[in-house]
Parts: C-alpha cells; structure tokens; sequence
C-alpha cells in the first residue's frame, strides 16, 4: 500500500536513509512524505504498528524487480532429456545411448530411458526389462533410478537422475 491507500490511525515511521521516526498518525507520516516529494509505502503490514517507510515508490519497484531477475538468473533449471530405445537394440547401441545419457546427466538433466513396443513386439516383454536393466548399469557410476521401469501404453519408461 503506498500514499493514501494506508488507512491505519498510527503506523511506525522509518525516514528516506533508514532512521527510526518513531510511532506517529498516518496524516503525519503522510505529510512528511509530501515534504520530502517522496511516497509512503507500507512495508511491514502485519507489524503493530505497521511499519511505513518514505521512499520514492518507483525507484522501490525498481529495485524489487531486479533483484527478482538476479535470483532467476541464479536459479539452475532442470530439462528432461529423452533416450529412446527399441527391444531388438544391439550392444553398441546401446553403448552409444549410455554415452548420451552420461553427457545430459552431467549437465544436470533428467533422463526419460523409453522402451517403445511396435506390432508385435508387444508379446516380448519379458526380455524388455532387462534391456533397461542393462541400460541402468552402463551408466550406474554417474545415474541414480529416480522411477523405475513401468508401462504406460505401447512403451516401458525409466526416470534417471544424476547421482550426488
């Protein structure tokens, strides 16, 4: 709430450097605020009295926002990356989508391993658990299991993460 929006009868008034005012009505407060060409922003509403402070409102938003946009900028997003395999891979390639899922792994990504079924590799799956299970070992130094292997439609999915 900033200039007339505050509708308490007394609110504790912290002037423009930051120095203690002390405890005054908010015609008061208001008033030195005007003096200064300054607003009155109430920045601690649940305090009794709520703390006012005398500042220009702009220049606070201002700073509010940047100092939102520093925090995102720090903020580390998480991708997850997507490997797909089919029932009848071969070792060596299997091997090469290790080495991928190594790599996001190692960037921070999330790895979705998917096991898609076509026609009637559907009536295989037995053998599809151990082809994630051999998956899993190829990279267990660097992946933790974050959901384990299950079905959903026509494909088996895994989540990996990466080990801390």
């Amino acid at each position: 709430m900033i200039n007339e929006q505050i509708r308490d009868k007394e609110v504790r008034l912290v002037g423009e450097d930051g120095e203690q005012l002390g405890i005054m009505s908010a015609k008061d407060a208001m008033k030195i605020a005007r003096e200064a060409n300054l607003d009155l922003v109430k920045i601690a509403p649940q305090a009794k009295p709520p703390v006012c402070k005398v500042i220009d409102y702009g220049k606070y938003r201002y700073e509010l926002a940047r100092k939102e946009k520093e925090a995102k900028k720090k903020q580390k997003t998480m991708d997850v990356k997507e490997i797909r395999l089919s029932p009848n891979i071969d070792e060596n390639d299997l091997n090469t989508k290790a080495g991928q899922a190594r790599k996001f792994l190692s960037k921070g990504d999330k790895v979705k391993v998917t096991l898609r079924f076509r026609g009637r590799e559907v009536a295989h799956m037995g053998m599809s658990k151990q082809i994630l299970d051999r998956f899993f070992e190829k990279v267990e130094d660097v992946a933790v299991v974050d959901k384990p292997a299950k079905m959903e439609g026509r494909s088996m999915i895994m989540f990996l993460t990466e080990k801390r």
